[in-house]
């Protein structure tokens, strides 16, 4: 853009030049000589001629020149403007096509070009996510329409055979009574986590707040958590203060404490323990889950907090949940002005939970 602003001055002074010569008379002389040489003429012929036609009207020929120039440059003016007008608009068209290429702009627009191609990156990963998210949608029904029909289809079997057999053993009625209200349970429990995301996705969460004794609420759901533990022989350790206290809904933070310890205990190494950690850092309570299994990869932990999202595709809904548990407990704790991460290497898998401390 400097390159023709700088011919343009360049070509404006020539212009000015051109004409101060012309008054001063050089110009004359070589008019004259011209006539004279070209059409055969005396000198003094074409200098009578040079002076009737070129001296009697020269302000209307300066004039008619320069009005000539000033159409020429604003013309080549207008068409240098309108050519820029053209490359950003051929830039937006291309950032709608789903081609990769970069967008190219001329050397002057080096900045507009930038800022295009920082948009186009940002449409695409955008359209990357929202693809991945359906796919995992998509995903998440051909799961559910499976696990949702197995339970139900033992549910209906279980109560055919029992209007059937009237005169079942009282033990044998009781265990398909007691199959039948487990598999009943974990549809409900699917249905409610479809609601609750729904729920929290739709509206603000609402907070009832309190100080909590958080050495006393891990406890007890740890205690909570052992007859799904022991089996494996794994176990689970607390080390918080007792003194600390943290502000908050009590039941929603028991849901994110219960959704991690639930994927810590799904998803660590039989006969390992998970250590709940939580201390006070200034104005920050900081709380950590560390159990010990397999390495969690880096673009799995950077979906893991996402809706629908499950370490394992293969693993069905009745091991694995629903892909909402993690996703639930980061609007929580977003909710309570929060964060959540996670991180994990051959040393463990750490969830990580940063909270405001009470004032």
């Amino acid at each position: 853009m400097m390159q023709k602003m700088l011919s343009l001055i360049l070509i404006s002074i020539g212009m000015v030049l051109f004409f101060r010569e012309l008054i001063r008379g050089h110009f004359g002389e070589a008019v004259v000589t011209f006539l004279a040489s070209k059409f055969r003429l005396e000198y003094q012929d074409a200098l009578y001629i040079y002076e009737t036609v070129f001296r009697e009207n020269l302000s209307m020929i300066i004039c008619i020149a320069i009005i000539i120039a000033l159409v020429a440059v604003f013309r080549y003016s207008i068409r240098w403007v309108t050519s820029y007008f053209n490359e950003i608009s051929a830039g937006c068209d291309a950032l709608l096509d789903e081609s990769r290429e970069l967008i190219t702009l001329s050397p002057e627009m080096s900045f507009l070009e930038l800022k295009l191609n920082e948009c186009k990156n940002v449409l695409e990963k955008r359209e990357r996510d929202a693809r991945q998210a359906e796919q995992r949608k998509n995903d998440l029904v051909v799961y559910l329409a499976h696990d949702i029909r197995t339970p139900l289809t033992s549910v209906i079997g279980y109560l055919d055979l029992m209007k059937e057999a009237p005169d079942l053993p009282v033990e044998q009625r009781a265990k398909y009574l007691s199959i039948t209200l487990d598999k009943a349970y974990r549809l409900e429990q699917l249905i409610n986590e479809f609601f609750e995301i729904t729920r929290f996705n739709l509206q603000s969460i609402p907070l009832n707040q309190e100080n909590l004794h958080l050495s006393y609420m891990l406890q007890q759901m740890v205690e909570e958590f052992y007859p799904i533990l022991s089996p494996a022989g794994k176990t689970a350790h607390v080390h918080v203060p007792e003194d600390l206290i943290l502000p908050g809904d009590p039941d929603k933070l028991a849901r994110v404490f219960n959704n991690i310890l639930k994927n810590a205990a799904a998803y660590s190494y039989p006969d390992t323990v998970i250590e709940i950690r939580a201390w006070q850092e200034e104005s920050q309570i900081h709380i950590t889950f560390t159990n010990q299994g397999p390495v969690i990869p880096p673009e799995n932990l950077r979906s893991i907090f996402e809706k629908f999202f499950r370490l394992d595709s293969a693993r069905s809904t009745s091991t694995g949940g629903a892909g909402l548990g993690l996703a639930i407990a980061k609007e929580i704790v977003t909710a309570h002005q929060g964060v959540i991460s996670a991180s994990s290497s051959e040393e463990g898998t750490v969830f990580s939970i940063s909270l405001p401390a009470a004032e």
